[in-house]
């Protein structure tokens, strides 16, 4: 079973498929308070334990990415903000805002509590959070584990970029012999040059005597 998006009804797996349209899967950030943001905004209780949660690109505008290299990652500070939210996700959130003070809460406090609010997940928050285990695959072995929440090129890729470096560091050491080679090639003509000076300055001398 493939990875899929972690956003709120959110159907998009890590599929050759999916990334062969352009579509580019991205990790909770490994930073504690960017990843809280992270699971903020998406409003699903639960996922910051699990390693293998990831994000479609579809949940970001276009300005959250750097695309410059050869993998697309997510620019340092965005936060996920492309979400379709039902109803009742959206009034979760306005309550969220409307939360007294941390100091208004300890005033508070010291005064008989007449309601608790449970704010576990809802049916439908329950059936479409997977535990953990549930989303080590095999296409999770492409996977990279860097600190640019972007999944890696594939292990095709991975080997052609070896065989390349490979045959760089064969053709770097050729050269290296072929330098070698005309170095001890210049120091026998150098020695055989001073040989000859040295004769001709004997003959001259001799010459000279005469």
């Amino acid at each position: 079973m493939p990875v899929s998006c972690a956003a709120w009804g959110c159907t998009n797996c890590y599929t050759k498929e999916n990334r062969s349209r352009g579509m580019t899967f991205h990790r909770l950030p490994k930073k504690l308070e960017m990843r809280e943001q992270w699971v903020a905004a998406i409003r699903r209780e639960g996922i910051s334990r699990c390693k293998h949660w990831v994000l479609c690109s579809n949940h970001f505008k276009p300005e959250d990415f750097d695309r410059t290299g050869q993998t697309v990652r997510i620019r340092d500070g965005v936060i996920p903000s492309v979400f379709d939210f039902p109803p009742h996700l959206k009034n979760i959130v306005s309550k969220r805002a409307a939360r007294p003070s941390r100091k208004d809460t300890s005033e508070k406090s010291e005064l008989p509590t007449l309601n608790t609010v449970s704010e576990s997940p809802t049916e439908g928050e329950q059936s479409l959070a997977k535990p953990c285990s549930q989303e080590t695959t095999s296409e999770t072995t492409e996977m990279n584990t860097d600190h640019s929440y972007a999944l890696s090129p594939s292990l095709k890729d991975l080997k052609a970029k070896l065989s390349n470096a490979l045959g760089r560091v064969e053709s770097l050491e050729r050269e290296m012999r072929n330098m070698k080679d005309r170095e001890r090639r210049a120091k026998r003509n150098f020695i055989c040059l001073l040989r000859d000076l040295k004769g001709k300055k004997i003959k001259v001398s001799k010459i000279s005597r005469a």
